[in-house]
């Protein structure tokens, strides 16, 4: 996984707020976000340390709290587990943000953009 691509997607499109869903132990897609001037939110269903300038919250991508949310113009997500990707979309569709999900492997996504962006692929779904 490219994450210069996925970030340099991201500045092209975004602005402002950006929220992390599973942010984990690899931090590269947030850091150089936060380079880029974003505000970046990570969440992950427990506590994570991650890199100085994202603001993390512990939450539960199956039962959210909208609030952590709010604002963003994006939410995504790097590799979740398929079964965790409609809770990922209904979140954004929820509070109005547009949604990327770079998939772990060769998992499918029904209702999604497929985009193949200098290599690397995700789907993308639009507010």
């Amino acid at each position: 996984m490219l994450c210069e691509v996925i970030a340099e997607f991201i500045t092209r499109r975004y602005s402002g707020k950006v929220v992390e869903v599973g942010i984990g132990y690899h931090h590269c897609v947030a850091k150089k976000l936060i380079q880029k001037g974003f505000k970046v939110v990570a969440t992950d269903f427990k506590e994570i340390e991650v890199p100085d300038g994202v603001e993390f919250f512990a939450d539960d991508i199956m039962s959210p709290d909208l609030r952590i949310y709010r604002g963003a113009s994006l939410i995504y997500s790097i590799r979740p587990p398929l079964e965790l990707y409609p809770y990922i979309v209904s979140v954004a569709k929820a509070v109005n943000a547009d949604c990327l999900i770079r998939p772990f492997g060769n998992e499918f996504a029904v209702d999604g953009e497929l985009i193949n962006y200098k290599g690397e692929r995700f789907y993308l779904w639009r507010r």
